[in-house]
Order: structure tokens, then C-alpha cells, then sequence
């Protein structure tokens, strides 16, 4: 069995707002978190600051949630390339009322490239700016 990831990369409250017409959290406000949480990683463990993400492989959800639910997006880093890296991010919903019962609700690997000012690709780690001409 794969390990617990602990160290949080966002933790998020899901509000009315977030919600579909069967009264359960949109997968895309989901997506759109696990996106975030992936950066951040990408960020923590290679110090570069700008990526764009190109990929997001396979998302299953398991578990619905809902209005309430403490949602903890935990990120690691399973692959770095020269330009690239790749970052496992798993979803759990502790449940609103239910002190302690937590789902896992769907995980995601997502490929970040690493980009300039300029919105080029470079090798993670070389940001700086192209010499003007």
C-alpha cells in the first residue's frame, strides 16, 4: 500500500459556491486544485519559479464531495527532467460532521514545464532572461 502523503500542499473548505446541480463539488474546481497543489511542489522542490502545466493524466474520482468538507491536496515529486517534472498529487476529503472520517477522493499526475519571463521553455533551475540584441 503506497504512503500517506502528510505535509499538505493546500488545504481548502469547500463553500456553496463550488457546487453542481446535484449539490456535490464540481470535478473542474477539484482539477483546478490539484493543478495548484502540483505547482507548488513543483516550486518547493526545485526553487524554479515559473511552470505551466502541459499534462494531467487519468483523473477518477471515487468519492463525491460536498459543501463543507475539509479537502487536503497532498503533492511529491515522482520525476525531473531537464525541462519537466512530474508530480503525484492525491486528494482526501475529511468529511463536514463526521470528525476523522476521511475519503480519498481521486489523485492525479500532472507535468509542469519549466518556462522564463518570456513563456520559454528552459531547464529548471536557468531563468533568467535572454541577452538583448
Amino acid at each position: 500500500m503506497e504512503e500517506k502523503l502528510r505535509n499538505a500542499a493546500i488545504r481548502v473548505t469547500m463553500m456553496p459556491r463550488d457546487t453542481n446541480a446535484h449539490g456535490t463539488i464540481f470535478g473542474g474546481v477539484i482539477l483546478s486544485y490539484i493543478d495548484i497543489a502540483g505547482g507548488i511542489e513543483a516550486v518547493r522542490h526545485t526553487g524554479h519559479d515559473r511552470f505551466v502545466t502541459v499534462a494531467m493524466k487519468e483523473v477518477v474520482f471515487h468519492e463525491p464531495v460536498f459543501v463543507g468538507d475539509l479537502v487536503s491536496f497532498y503533492a511529491r515529486t515522482i520525476k525531473v527532467g531537464n525541462t519537466s517534472i512530474t508530480v503525484k498529487v492525491i486528494v482526501e476529503a475529511e468529511r463536514f460532521g463526521s470528525q476523522g472520517q476521511i475519503v480519498r477522493v481521486t489523485e492525479a499526475e500532472v507535468v509542469y514545464v519549466a518556462i522564463n519571463q518570456h513563456r520559454e521553455k528552459v531547464v529548471i533551475g536557468k531563468s533568467q532572461s535572454k541577452p538583448q540584441s
